[in-house]
């Protein structure tokens, strides 16, 4: 534990602020911001041992982000996924940010005593790490906004920390504020373009691909998706049950194709669209069909492994087709003047979807043309011949031969929440719940 109190620079303070400005100019990413004020705050004199610091994020698949910097190891980051409604872990409501938030405050201030009874529970991981001070705070990014950062500043200096440097954190924290939004909401930006359009297709739109009609030729082997009966299933279980029936389905057979060189491209009602970009020349095509044809196969072990967890929850299984192609697809954005998409479209694709369709007639969860087979080699069933519309010639249908059994699927296809909550996931449920339980301005504009 420190025993002399340390001396602030505000001549460093203010290289702190310029570099905080120069690092939102350049774009910096919130990781490389968060490090780098830790460690310069920390350097220009103020006895800081640890900083919690997290972000509220608006994300389709995160609510949060967490950055720890500790004087002794550095940073560690925790990101967590949307719960459940109505998780309220008691030492949640028992935290200083849920004091914050329920009592309209934006700062609360802390000495830690060595010993006795902890005020929160957090204190008494806090005392095993010899801090004697403590500093935690709200921070909206404006008004109306509903991103903001939430934090906490601590120290192990015997004098805690003086006027001086309560002053000077709290005039460090709106310049950090400003750099962190700017990185939030170019983080954003990426979160929404990747989860929505993927990951190629995302980055393609941040590099300027962003004009209708802006896009390319390529070659692909691709896959066309679709669950079967779903007006059924829709009828039979309602809505609710419906939706959730249909993100198993996704969440069973869609993610192998999100790999390994393949991308969803998108999703159409309840089907989908992947694409495993390649070359012209008869290497690149081979590589992909048969990246492409082994996450079919790993589909299928998923989907088995749902449907048999749908019978011992006394529902029905769910049925699928497949269908395989490979050919020049164009890649780009079409639309109208103010709302495009971005998409591969093309004949390519038009025959891909129609392959999938006589998964129906031919009865097999897996068709693909001549073309495909042709490239990934191996053995192959014929279906018959087949009149697609616009294609002048008949194209041959082909049954891949049921792989060998998998043992066992490697990887759940639903996500397993945390038994134990992080501190972002503890400061966003904090969130909901003082939202529900308090209609306070403050907490309102702030609050996800």
């Amino acid at each position: 534990m420190g025993t002399i109190e340390s001396t602030v620079s505000t001549i460093l303070l203010d290289r702190v602020a310029e570099w905080l400005t120069n690092s939102s100019l350049a774009g910096d990413d919130l990781e490389s911001i968060v490090r780098g004020f830790c460690e310069r705050v920390a350097a220009a004199g103020l006895p800081i041992v640890r900083v919690h610091l997290t972000f509220s994020m608006l994300h389709p698949l995160y609510d949060a982000l967490s950055f720890t910097w500790r004087r002794a190891s550095g940073v560690t980051i925790e990101g967590f996924r949307h719960t459940a409604a109505g998780q309220k872990p008691d030492r949640f409501l028992q935290s200083p940010y849920y004091y914050l938030l329920d009592n309209n405050l934006q700062h609360i201030r802390r000495r830690i005593p060595a010993d006795g009874p902890a005020e929160f529970p957090v204190f008494v991981d806090l005392r095993q790490e010899r801090i004697t001070d403590y500093l935690a705070f709200v921070q909206p990014f404006g008004d109306g906004s509903v991103q903001g950062m939430m934090g906490s500043w601590s120290t192990d200096s015997h004098a805690g920390f003086s006027d001086d440097m309560i002053d000077a954190l709290l005039r460090m924290q709106n310049h950090l504020a400003v750099a962190a939004k700017m990185a939030v909401l170019g983080k954003l930006a990426n979160n929404m373009l990747t989860t929505y359009l993927g990951g190629d297709a995302g980055k393609r739109v941040l590099n300027g691909q962003i004009r209708r009609g802006d896009g390319e030729t390529i070659r692909a082997a691709l896959v066309m998706g679709d669950m079967r009966q779903s007006t059924m299933y829709a009828e039979k279980e309602g809505r609710q049950a419906y939706i959730d029936t249909l993100n198993q389905f996704f969440d069973a057979i869609a993610a192998p194709f999100n790999r390994n060189g393949g991308e969803i491209l998108s999703f159409l009602g309840d089907g989908f669209l992947a694409v495993y970009p390649c070359g012209r020349h008869k290497d690149p095509s081979k590589i992909a069909c048969e990246a492409a044809l082994s996450a079919v196969h790993q589909a299928q072990a998923r989907v088995a492994e749902l449907n048999r967890e749908r019978l011992d929850a006394g529902l029905s299984k769910v049925s699928y087709g497949i269908g395989l192609h490979v050919g020049n697809v164009m890649f780009g954005n079409v639309g109208l003047k103010d709302r495009l998409t971005f998409s591969a479209f093309g004949s390519a694709v038009n025959e891909v979807q129609r392959l999938q369709a006589l998964t129906k007639k031919y009865s097999s969860e897996v068709v693909a043309s001549q073309a495909f087979a042709g490239y990934c080699g191996g053995e192959w069933r014929t279906l018959g011949e087949e009149k697609l519309r616009g294609i002048r010639q008949k194209v041959t249908i082909l049954q891949p031969h049921v792989p060998a059994p998998v043992p066992h699927v490697e990887e759940k296809f639903r996500e397993v929440a945390p038994t134990g909550l992080s501190e972002a996931e503890q400061v966003i449920l904090l969130h909901r719940d003082a939202r529900k339980q308090a209609n306070k301005p403050t907490v309102e504009k702030f609050v996800q």
